[in-house]
């Protein structure tokens, strides 16, 4: 009986069956991504600089537009939102409507309210000397101002001491920290020309978040403004803080305590509006800067995909090569995409750092807290990945589609 030899052999293969394809691990995925990067160091500098340069434009905007609005958060916080002003508004005639001569008084008398006090408007000029022309005014005000108005607007001198019982009733003035600057005084001390006589200057102050139009005015006593400067006496602006729990209904009853029989003619208003206003304002700034970071990234993308062909082309012969010895178009595709996102990456790390320091540096140039969010730095490390994907799709496409002996015939 003649026996049969099995062709599968023992193990039940066939000698002549294909090995099974080799698989790259990732380690290798990145091996062979990053060799293609190290032979041509500064190509890959140069393509890897463009990524940066946007994400670092895009870092910068959104942490000097965090660094800054957390600034502005502090001042509001330091300041507190519960400054309220109440101003003339208009009649039905469209003329400005007075407020009455006592109503910071009146709105002193309301309950949550712990202190009010008023400044008037005059129509008086303030020189350096009495040989300028009255017409040149330098954008400055002259305001009578009440003896608490520092406390209760949350104001500081810089230097000298501001108006009391005293010396409200002479021709002094307390200058406003633009002010200052214009007229260029530096120390109290010195005398300015005010309407048609001199003023002693015994104060100036620091710039005052909350009320910046006092920043660009010329304070004096009541007393004195009403002797000197024919001020009649009734506030143009009055200021009332409140407790934090009762802004908004005091602010409801502000207008009709003030003028009772016409209460539409009050404007009243919350000074640290204008503050939060600020932010919303800068975060529209920053999403237009932030597109532009955007532009810098896609142009950096452009160059990575450039990069990337040129790569393809380069490298035929090597691309022939592995799939000669068993490389399928799945694993040449994976290598030259790894390779445009590792470039991108680390295009991204370099920016988030250049990003970070240059955020650091403006904000403490500015005495601003230093403020970046993480998911930012991750987003834009991330984004950058990303645009190096996209970049890189039809340069792998291209050398997968390459078939051995087309890749070797033309290396």
């Amino acid at each position: 009986m003649s026996t049969r030899t099995n062709s599968r052999g023992a193990s039940g293969r066939s000698p002549y069956a294909l090995p099974k394809p080799a698989r790259l691990r990732p380690r290798d995925v990145l091996s062979v991504g990053l060799s293609g990067l190290r032979g041509r160091k500064l190509r890959a500098v140069l393509s890897a600089l463009g990524i940066a340069i946007g994400v670092a434009a895009m870092v910068a905007v959104i942490g000097i537009g965090t660094s800054s609005q957390a600034r502005l958060a502090e001042q509001i916080a330091k300041l507190g939102t519960n400054l309220l002003s109440v101003g003339p508004g208009q009649s039905f005639s469209g003329a400005a409507a007075p407020l009455p001569p006592d109503a910071d008084a009146m709105v002193e008398r309301i309950g949550p309210v712990t202190s009010a006090t008023a400044t008037g408007r005059i129509e008086a000029s303030v020189r350096r000397t009495d040989v300028v022309d009255k017409g040149i005014t330098g954008g400055i005000g002259v305001l009578a101002a009440r003896e608490d108005l520092l406390g209760t607007v949350g104001a500081k001198l810089r230097a000298g001491r501001f108006l009391d019982a005293a010396t409200g009733k002479y021709p002094t003035v307390v200058l406003g920290s633009v002010t200052a600057g214009r007229l260029a005084v530096e120390d109290p001390g010195g005398r300015v020309w005010l309407g048609e006589q001199w003023f002693t200057v015994i104060g100036i102050l620091d710039p005052v978040a909350l009320v910046p139009e006092l920043d660009t005015s010329a304070l004096v006593g009541w007393e004195a403004a009403t002797a000197y400067l024919a001020f009649d006496g009734r506030p143009t602006t009055v200021y009332a803080r409140t407790a934090e729990s009762a802004v908004e209904q005091v602010r409801d009853v502000l207008a009709p305590t003030v003028n009772p029989a016409k209460p539409n003619e009050v404007k009243v208003s919350r000074p640290s509006d204008a503050l939060a206003a600020q932010l919303a304002a800068k975060d529209t700034f920053n999403a237009l800067l932030l597109g532009l970071g955007a532009v810098a990234l896609l142009v950096g993308g452009v160059g990575v995909a450039n990069t990337m062909v040129i790569a393809v082309l380069e490298r035929r012969q090597e691309i022939g090569l592995r799939r000669a010895l068993g490389a399928h178009r799945g694993q040449i595709r994976t290598q030259f995409l790894t390779e445009a996102v590792t470039l991108a990456g680390f295009g991204g790390i370099a920016g988030a750092v250049l990003g970070g320091a240059a955020t650091y540096g403006y904000a403490a140039a500015k005495d601003w807290p230093f403020d970046v969010p993480g998911g930012a730095l991750v987003a834009a490390v991330a984004v950058s990945a990303l645009v190096g994907a996209i970049a890189g799709l039809y340069p792998a496409g291209r050398a997968a589609r390459l078939t051995p002996t087309e890749a070797l015939a033309t290396g």
